[in-house]
């Protein structure tokens, strides 16, 4: 019997290597420490956001307004209109525009607070004067809660220890009503807001007439290659074209809410139509709250001419009929062509920039969210975020 001949290198390097079972990588560890700092990072961004907010506030208005008037400066530039005038002319009469729709406005609002007790008190009585009840259920019930507070303060009374002698009795009592105090205090409000609007309306002014050059500046920031360039550029005009279309849905919704208000207060026979109608039209701007003002103030007119509950409902019931069709179809359908933003972020987004800003906040949510989308979209370590916030 002959031993089997030794295998070739060929062979040998041939010959078939047994199943090894594969060796994963055990999953990196979670580190605390990046962890903790991203969640700094972001509490301080949120008070700095807070705290800074009569800088951010402007500067976000300005820029949003400057990049929606962007198209209309550019038209006149194409007609021979140097930008600085075109820009000047633009700006300026539309903020004379809006003072001249605050002044012609102003007699109404002013009529309308002085009215307020007395539609309070035609409200009580109404409430109060119900058919086969002469006393009226609220009548009833503020007499038992009287009834309960003179029984709580005689017991008390009763178990209360004598003051001792001598002790002088202190009774705190509030300051009466000083004229000069509320004048000061909204005198100074008045100045913060003419301040503001002086500061939102050079921000637009000085970016309608710069062009394009604070855009060419934030290509070549972007870096030296071209793919950062190009991506930056692509960027820009996505964020550019998002919100000039959503800014002009929210033109169009508002046109919208304004003309149908005021064919149905017409048809109801409500006093001022078309001033209540350039009111929804305007309030319907500002989300949640617009419609919370309109339902109420023209509930109270509706009822102050009237002096019908019914009508005062009926009034009420139908610019909420109108905000809810313009909210629920028309403006999502709008939005869902304008924007790629889910309904959900939006909702959750308009509310926390509404906590940290207000009204201000509630109005440019929106924008921001898209200015976000934009810049996660195109940054590999932000794009969950970006996907997170698209439909």
């Amino acid at each position: 019997m002959t031993d089997p001949e030794p295998a070739s290198p060929a062979q040998a390097h041939a010959a078939p290597v047994p199943h090894a079972t594969p060796i994963t990588a055990p999953p990196p560890p979670i580190d605390l420490r990046s962890g903790s700092l991203f969640v700094l990072a972001v509490v301080a961004s949120v008070y700095m956001l807070h705290w800074a907010k009569g800088l951010f506030i402007p500067l976000m208005v300005g820029v949003t307004l400057s990049v929606a008037l962007t198209p209309v400066v550019d038209w006149m530039e194409r007609w021979r209109l140097p930008r600085v005038l075109g820009a000047g002319l633009l700006l300026f009469g539309a903020l004379g525009a809006s003072v001249y729709a605050a002044y012609a406005l102003a007699d109404d609002a002013a009529a309308l607070i002085e009215t307020l007790p007395e539609a309070a008190q035609k409200v009580r009585d109404q409430m109060q004067a119900q058919p086969g009840d002469p006393q009226g259920t609220i009548q009833k019930v503020k007499k038992a809660a009287e009834g309960i507070e003179r029984v709580a303060a005689a017991r008390h009374a009763a178990s209360a220890p004598a003051p001792d002698s001598g002790v002088t009795r202190v009774q705190i009592e509030k300051p009466d009503f000083s004229l000069s105090d509320y004048l000061w205090t909204g005198t100074l409000g008045l100045a913060g807001a003419v301040g503001q609007t002086i500061a939102v309306t050079f921000i637009a002014y000085f970016l309608l007439v710069s062009g394009k050059t604070f855009r060419r500046k934030m290509v070549r920031i972007a870096g030296p290659t071209f793919t950062r360039r190009r991506i930056t550029v692509q960027a820009l005009d996505e964020i550019t074209a998002q919100i000039q279309r959503y800014l002009l849905v929210q033109l169009f919704t508002s046109l919208v809410v304004g003309v149908a208000s005021w064919l149905a207060f017409l048809w109801l026979g409500l006093n001022h139509a078309a001033v209540w109608g350039i009111v929804a039209g305007v309030l319907d701007l500002i989300p949640y709250i617009g419609l919370v003002v309109v339902c109420g103030a023209t509930a109270l007119v509706g009822f102050m001419q009237f002096n019908s509950i019914e009508m005062a409902l009926l009034i009420s019931g139908a610019s909420a009929v109108i905000h809810a069709i313009e909210s629920y179809l028309l403006t999502p359908w709008l939005t869902s062509q304008a924007s790629r933003l889910n309904p959900v972020a939006v909702f959750i987004g308009v509310l926390s920039w509404g906590w940290l800003w207000g009204i201000w906040g509630l109005l440019l949510g929106v924008p921001i969210l898209m200015v976000v989308k934009a810049v996660c979209d195109r940054v590999d370590d932000l794009k969950p975020i970006g996907e997170l916030l698209g439909t």
